[in-house]
């Protein structure tokens, strides 16, 4: 029997929104491959099938089932929510395939099932936001580079594209949004229509209309997607509507049209085309103004035609003459590149939302009235102050000069640490001083590590005494001082239904030495970890660390209730 892969995209999640090739994919399947979330979606629509679920980053995983038990003969399903080929499994499923040497028309047979994506049905819950072009952008830097996502953010709010942000936020992940918001606000109107879409037709439901300017002021999460209008989207009641164009030939409000049918393809007609606009043939550069632009190439002389850069030059030149208020076209006025903050005036710039950490320090546990006041102040009516359990505040403010905020905070003496994928340490209030005698190990070690980047956060707990209150164990490093040695710690989960204290790998190691044996822990941690790889998975998998060998827990027992139930 021949194995087959079906990649399923079964939409938003209500049943009413999946194909009828999608249902049918999934009774002829005998073996159904998902994420927990998804399978518990679909669960309804089974009739016996075998499962396969994993968790959060097991995409690898699933692919490699798939096309383990396809290859044994199977019929099995892989499902993705929305549509499969838009940051779904049908990538990663064809990838592991030719990874193995298969070639299209091989055994096993593949068969990609589309869907709705969610650009589509957050879309319809908003009007008709994505009537013109437009782009979806991934936030997600867990497998492409920061760098990158920044670049496409860029050239699409810069080319004025409708753009639907898909995995904005996550509970460890909170930097991008505000970064891209900061981008936007360079391109567009602080007052461009954003619609906020969670759990798009399923149970909880949300629909949110703001703006550009206005929008970290509202929920968003991983079940999140962002919609930015362009420069023309605009809000008519619940309504958010992109125009495609067709006021500028047709009058809406009339039977009677200005034009008829044959008049309307021509281009007198079309004073915007690119056969209108374009340069001449026989000249050697652009028509639209005496001084080419500082970016502008001139052509050898030698040559009658134009490339394709200089037509790109010559419509990004009409663009900054027909709208010079733009921040793009401020920009160039002034010889700069599209999009450079350094270009662009200040009364033009927005304020971005900066995110920072904020502690009175690793020990101490005591924040002043000046350091309150100074948080409320700067957080102002816009921002806000939240705790966390990491013995952090997190701060949220407007400003326009990063630098100058942090110098603020620390000149009142508090620590001011980034937040998102870094190393974290907190400690124990060392019983208000009594028990002082670990304090500079701590502060030694927050000193080095606090604050590097790491694939997944990374959370070191100082204990100052063999008491152990401040749960030190159950952090994916954990230290418990005892007079002038350390106990080690490694592994722990804290949250989870597998949550599970550290290991202790080491009693009694000489204080001083610590961190240095933590700082090559970590830094190997940040060389090798995989993509989205938790430290305590890292242990696990790599066995040994620094001379410490990761053992397995034992198999969690399972007892009855005392109800019976």
């Amino acid at each position: 029997m021949t194995g087959t892969i079906y990649v399923v995209g079964f939409g938003p999640g209500h049943e009413e929104h999946l194909t009828g090739r999608a249902r049918n994919a999934l009774v002829a399947s005998d073996t159904i491959i998902g994420y927990n979330t998804y399978i518990d979606l679909i669960r309804p629509l089974l009739t016996g099938q075998e499962i396969v679920r994993t968790g959060m980053t097991e995409e690898v995983s699933r692919a490699q089932k798939a096309v383990q038990l396809a290859e044994e003969g199977h019929q099995v399903a892989v499902i993705s929510s929305g549509d499969a080929g838009v940051y779904g499994m049908a990538g990663l499923v064809y990838e592991v395939l030719v990874s193995r040497g298969w070639q299209s028309g091989d055994h096993p047979n593949v068969e990609v099932i589309p869907g709705i994506s969610a650009i589509q049905s957050c879309a319809s819950l908003l009007g008709a936001p994505v009537m013109h072009d437009a782009c979806t952008i991934s936030l997600s830097d867990h497998l492409t580079p920061w760098e990158v996502i920044a670049k496409r953010i860029e050239a699409a709010a810069a080319a004025d594209f409708v753009i639907a942000l898909y995995n904005p936020k996550s509970g460890r992940r909170t930097r991008q949004i505000v970064e891209t918001q900061r981008i936007l606000l360079e391109h567009r109107d602080p007052n461009t229509p954003v619609g906020i879409v969670k759990s798009a037709y399923r149970k909880g439901e949300q629909v949110v209309r703001t703006t550009l300017v206005d929008m970290l002021e509202h929920d968003i999460g991983m079940l999140t997607t962002v919609l930015i209008g362009n420069s023309q989207t605009f809000f008519h009641g619940p309504l958010m509507i992109t125009p495609r164009g067709y006021e500028r030939k047709y009058t809406l409000d009339t039977v009677t049209q200005r034009l008829r049918p044959g008049e309307r393809l021509h281009v007198e007609n079309e004073p915007w085309s690119l056969a209108a606009t374009a340069p001449k043939a026989s000249r050697s550069t652009p028509p639209i103004s005496e001084t080419p632009s500082p970016t502008h190439r001139q052509e050898p002389s030698n040559r009658s035609t134009l490339t394709a850069r200089d037509w790109a030059d010559a419509a990004l030149a009409r663009i900054a003459g027909l709208r010079p208020s733009t921040a793009e076209a401020t920009a160039r006025a002034a010889g700069g590149a599209i999009g450079s903050v350094a270009t662009i005036p200040a009364q033009t710039r927005q304020a971005a939302m900066f995110e920072v950490a904020v502690s009175p320090g690793v020990a101490n546990k005591r924040i002043t009235t000046e350091q309150l006041l100074l948080l409320a102040e700067i957080a102002g009516e816009t921002g806000s102050v939240e705790y966390t359990p990491a013995h952090q505040l997190i701060l949220r403010a407007r400003t326009l000069d990063a630098a100058a905020l942090v110098g603020r905070l620390e000149a009142v003496g508090l620590v001011v640490q980034p937040v998102g994928e870094v190393v974290r340490v907190k400690a124990c209030d060392f019983c208000d001083g009594d028990k002082a005698e670990g304090i500079p190990y701590a502060e030694e070690i927050h000193r080095r590590l606090a604050g590097l980047g790491v694939e997944k956060e990374l959370r070191i707990g100082f204990n100052g005494c063999a008491m152990s209150c401040y749960g030190a164990v159950h952090e994916d490093i954990g230290i418990v001082f005892r007079k002038g040695k350390v106990d080690l710690f490694l592994g722990g989960k804290t949250t989870g239904r597998n949550a599970m204290p550290a290991q202790r790998v080491a009693e009694a190691i000489p204080a001083e030495v610590v961190p240095d044996l933590l700082e090559r822990i970590v830094q190997r941690y940040r060389a090798e970890a995989f993509p989205n790889e938790r430290f305590h998975k890292f242990f696990q998998r790599v066995g040994v660390l620094e001379g410490y060998a990761h053992k397995d827990a034992p198999a969690a027992v399972v007892a009855d209730g005392v109800c019976g139930t």
